[in-house]
């Protein structure tokens, strides 16, 4: 049984399940998610608790396999909770987890939580993952997109008491808070408890309305990046936070090859689908079989239509500059350091797409 996190609270009030598979990159949201199933156990008189990491492939899982059956003296319930930080429980574990799968149906002395990383597609339709979902439930926990940030550090922060103020000067209060903890939701809740200890409101029943400049002083730049969300902010043409972006990849030492790999990717994803489309392959078609999908299939379609054949030469003219650049080469009219290399090709692109997005249908 699949579940989306938000039904969690009205689910639990139903009752409480034997097994729960948790699946997700943010930490913030498996936790939190993890602490309202524990905490509604203990509840329910689930008052021991056992945790066991998976680490290696020569991990011992009998011991996994006993605890379930195994009660102490002084507690009549109990949590299992399996983490499995690769996400990969091996040959071993895939017979381990189906078997305690099947023994958690009708098991109402032993709660067992699996804590996974996000899943690849062929890891989810594994036979271990699939009897986790068929004798238990499952909750996919996904990061939170870009545009979501303000809404849920307006929510967070209405929990603890504060709110920004009214109009637009709170807005753009919310969009800084957005850019400074983007990607990193845990540093974020960091960051709304210090606010809380800073400025507590003056009365218990109101909340505390915090400045603009309140918040630049206090909320530490703790913005995590990774290239596939750089790819999308350049489709969608937000050149602000693509320049942010790349600053923050380069301050965090990724590797400028693995940048410009995502960049030149996308220019040339967009001409192999451009020429097909020439050919006269339907849209849908044609970016099935260039394996265009998710976030990245609409943005293609709003692009694709405004942008020039020409255009997109020119593109991969640049790519292949930069390419040159990033490994050591120099381009006459090119920046002779990466990073600028690669600000120039994704503002290039960027400008393009953000072009195209103003232009009528």
């Amino acid at each position: 049984m699949q579940l989306a996190s938000a039904q969690l609270h009205e689910h639990l009030q139903r009752g409480l399940k034997s097994l729960y598979t948790l699946h997700g990159d943010e930490a913030l949201l498996v936790q939190e998610c993890a602490d309202a199933l524990r905490a509604h156990a203990r509840q329910l008189g689930y008052t021991e608790r056992t945790v066991h990491t998976v680490a290696g492939a020569h991990f011992d899982w009998s011991e996994v396999l006993a605890s379930g059956g195994s009660l102490s003296l002084f507690a009549d319930k109990q949590i299992v909770e399996i983490r499995i930080p690769s996400g990969k429980p091996g040959k071993d574990g895939s017979v381990a987890l189906q078997q305690i799968a099947e023994r958690a149906q009708g098991d109402d002395s032993t709660l067992t939580l699996v804590l996974l990383p996000r899943l690849d597609s062929a890891t989810s339709k594994g036979a271990w993952f699939g009897a986790l979902e068929s004798y238990g439930v499952s909750i996919r926990l996904e990061p939170l997109e870009r545009r979501q940030l303000p809404a849920w550090l307006a929510q967070r922060m209405q929990q603890h008491s504060l709110q920004v103020a009214p109009g637009e000067e709170g807005q753009r209060t919310l969009q800084f808070f957005a850019d400074r903890v983007e990607g990193n939701l845990l540093a974020a809740h960091q960051e709304i408890q210090k606010l809380a200890l800073l400025y507590p409101a003056a009365d218990p029943r109101q909340a505390a309305v915090l400045s603009f400049d309140q918040v630049e002083k206090a909320v530490l730049n703790v913005a995590r990046y990774d290239v596939f969300k750089l790819s999308e902010a350049v489709l969608a043409g937000q050149g602000l936070r693509v320049a942010r972006m790349l600053d923050g990849l380069q301050s965090e030492g990724e590797a400028e090859v693995l940048v410009h790999w995502a960049l030149a990717e996308d220019i040339r994803s967009l001409k192999r689908v451009k020429d097909a489309l020439a050919a006269g392959r339907p849209m849908p078609m044609a970016l099935r079989e260039n394996r265009v999908w998710g976030a990245k299939e609409k943005l293609f379609e709003r692009v694709l239509p405004q942008i020039s054949e020409a255009t997109l030469a020119g593109l991969l003219q640049a790519a292949h500059k930069v390419d040159g650049i990033v490994k050591g080469l120099k381009q006459p009219d090119w920046p002779a350091d990466s990073w600028q290399a690669l600000h120039r090709l994704a503002g290039l692109l960027c400008a393009e797409c953000a072009s195209n997005r103003a232009a009528p249908r």
